[in-house]
């Protein structure tokens, strides 16, 4: 029967131990000091973990590159039972770390993170003497849609020891890890992010135990035109956060409260007031684009509600105008996602200046047809089409990890320096 290790990739040691006991509850077998919170509070961390959870088999998650023997020695020392060692590093640090194991009585788990042939490394590392290899899919490639389940597959026809995974794993995809040659299922955001760590915990063990995926709204990645969804559940604020602080076009902003528009930028450029390329437009534009339209940032209108209810019929998701827009309380009526810089009363005239299909320059950013749109009502932001899926993925990430932060400022009674023992983090302290 595969096993659930939960990582506890936090980088403070007290919310690690209450996700630790959650997860515990919930059916974990194995626990894993991340990565972060390692480095973040160093040994300690596994000691703590250890102190607390006496019997249970707990990993160190050092991703070892060199001085195999001292790291897996003080890992040992710590309360270790496990520490993992990166295949890529040479195999004289993987003797190191099989030799320091079999001395302190650790095990040696071989991480093939960012080796280009894991399965053929699998094969090596086994004759190593390790005692686990994982396949990992790291969070910098999930966050661009990549999963682990065809590397599992591969590595898992190549050796008999136990093949462990971890990667953005939920209750909807263990079951296919299990499938796919298992024998440890690593889970760690579902678990660290949930209001409920043991609910969460619970799910992803009926569906190992089961083969059936316990499915949710959340904790998706997605590739492709796929973002949509994901889109439009984030905000424009978690999309700012999972991408380095990315501005909205700035001085641009929604018309109608509490409408959002999601979808691919179909450009116009025109003059201030020419209202005739944006209504061109309309009759171009794919269903569920958004219309971005640069218009000198000025008076006079370039649209109104008869171009609003022309776009409506067409199914396009918003417009974004760096320019005047008017009628607006028939278009607040109508519910329509619209964004600009000013609201007019006069319009100008159908002239045909400018272009239809061109990059633009909007609100201080360049907008490219095909680049994604967000709107909500904290403004818009601009997702890069060759970036878009990361930043989508990332974006829900974001959202994810509110959900715990929330929780336990919500319903603990605890402030949100509390949560993220803010002090503990600030410059120079």
């Amino acid at each position: 029967m595969a096993k659930l290790q939960a990582a506890l990739d936090f980088v403070d040691v007290a919310r690690a131990l209450k996700c630790a006991r959650e997860a515990v509850a919930g059916g974990a077998d194995i626990l894993e000091v991340g990565t972060p919170l390692l480095k973040a509070a160093g040994l300690d961390a596994v000691r703590a973990v250890r102190k607390e959870f006496p019997a249970l088999p707990l990993v160190c998650d050092g991703k070892t590159m060199d001085a195999g023997r001292a790291e897996f020695e003080t890992a040992a020392k710590a309360g270790a039972t496990m520490a993992t060692v990166l295949a890529v590093a040479s195999d004289a640090t993987l003797r190191e770390c099989v030799e320091t194991g079999r001395n302190y009585g650790i095990q040696v788990y071989a991480d093939l993170l960012g080796h280009p042939d894991p399965a053929r490394r699998a094969r090596e590392v086994e004759a190593l003497g390790v005692d686990v290899v994982g396949v990992h899919c790291p969070i910098d490639e999930q966050m661009e849609g990549r999963d682990p389940f065809e590397r599992l597959r591969a590595v898992a026809r190549e050796v008999s020891i136990p093949v462990a995974v971890a990667g953005g794993i939920t209750a909807e995809t263990a079951a296919e890890a299990v499938r796919a040659g298992a024998s440890v299922v690593i889970v760690g955001g579902f678990l660290s992010k949930a209001a409920d760590g043991a609910a969460a915990a619970r799910a992803v063990k009926t569906a190992m135990e089961t083969g059936e995926k316990v499915a949710g709204d959340l904790f998706h990645r997605a590739t492709g035109d796929a973002i949509r969804g994901l889109l439009e559940k984030v905000s424009t604020p978690n999309i700012s956060d999972g991408f380095h602080r990315q501005p909205c076009l700035e001085g641009i902003r929604a018309v109608v409260q509490g409408a959002k528009c999601v979808g691919p930028a179909f450009t116009v450029r025109s003059a201030p007031g020419d209202w005739a390329k944006p209504v061109e437009a309309i009759d171009q534009a794919p269903r569920g684009s958004v219309l971005v339209i640069e218009a000198g940032g000025v008076p006079p209108a370039l649209w109104g509600e008869l171009a609003t209810h022309s776009c409506i019929q067409r199914g396009i998701a918003g417009v974004v105008i760096d320019g005047a827009i008017r009628d607006t309380v028939e278009i607040r009526r109508l519910g329509f996602p619209a964004f600009a810089r000013v609201i007019v009363s006069h319009a100008g005239e159908p002239k045909g200046f400018g272009e239809i299909g061109v990059a633009l320059r909007v609100g201080g950013q360049a907008v490219r047809p095909g680049d994604w749109i967000v709107g909500d009502d904290d403004g818009v932001i601009v997702l890069p089409r060759e970036r878009a899926v990361e930043m989508a993925n990332r974006a829900m990430d974001c959202l994810e990890k509110e959900i715990r932060v929330r929780h336990e400022i919500d319903d603990e009674g605890r402030t949100l320096n509390e949560v993220v023992e803010l002090y503990k983090w600030e410059k120079g302290k």
